[in-house]
């Protein structure tokens, strides 16, 4: 079993406990000091209090286990906007959410994530236009933000 494997084990717990969803855990650094990388996120986004006790649950197995010998950098964190939106799990995360579909030609298109059926998916742009596209067309799926809408929010206030 691979070392990203072993550590996901652990973090599962902690993080269903918490209604958090594991989506990765990368391995760094060099041979005096390793890097964990554990990526975290769950509908509507994790409080910073989330990110803590999963760290300090993660570390005290960590060390029991010692899977990483000597010293090692933990980093407990969320995907932030250049996660791609790749899977079921993604689109359902979030959805509503404010998108933006990179396509091979052409400019990119930004909308409201409607979800994911199969390998299709949609999103509603500012003019209230649903498109659909599949996700074999598109070179890249991540979140953005809707400058207008935040723009008009301002004004109102």
């Amino acid at each position: 079993m691979l070392l990203e494997d072993k550590i996901q084990r652990l973090v599962k717990p902690i993080a269903d406990e918490l209604g958090v969803e594991t989506l990765k855990v990368v391995l760094g650094g060099g041979k005096q000091i390793r890097s964990v990388k554990v990526i975290v996120d769950c509908r509507g986004g994790v409080i910073a209090e989330h990110l803590a006790r999963i760290s300090r649950g993660l570390a005290l197995q960590m060390d029991v286990e010692d899977y990483i010998p000597g010293k090692y950098d933990l980093e407990v964190t969320t995907p932030g906007f250049e996660w791609p939106l790749q899977m079921q799990s993604d689109f359902d995360r979030y959805l509503g959410d404010w998108i933006q579909v990179v396509l091979e030609h052409g400019p990119a298109i930004e909308g409201e994530n409607l979800g994911l059926d199969g390998e299709v998916f949609s999103l509603c742009n500012e003019q209230g236009k649903v498109r659909e596209f599949n996700l074999l067309e598109v070179v890249r799926v991540t979140r953005a933000v809707n400058w207008k809408a935040i723009s008009r929010a301002g004004k109102s206030k």
